[in-house]
């Protein structure tokens, strides 16, 4: 079994309202400090197959096809065997 952990953010060319909306909250919080905020979503994934290509390619795919709009997204993941073989 394996584990994909993927992270989808908004490409730096998209203006991020949501970001801003919580920069702005931290620095009303005195943390002047912070400079840029970007919001994103984390997933994790527990993929059933029995190689690494498999589940990196399995993943690749559910990004593309649903967790990620290519247009304004970019995404990284990474896959590790939890089963330690």
């Amino acid at each position: 079994m394996y584990s994909a952990k993927i992270k989808v953010t908004l490409r730096k060319s998209i203006l991020d309202p949501q970001g801003k909306a919580v920069e702005h909250s931290i620095q009303s919080l005195g943390y002047k400090n912070i400079l840029d905020t970007r919001i994103g979503k984390y997933v994790e994934l527990n993929i059933d197959t029995k190689s690494q290509e498999e589940a990196e390619l399995i993943t690749d795919e559910v990004c593309k096809k649903l967790l990620s709009n290519p247009v304004m997204e970019d995404y990284t993941f990474e896959v590790v065997n939890v089963n330690g073989n």
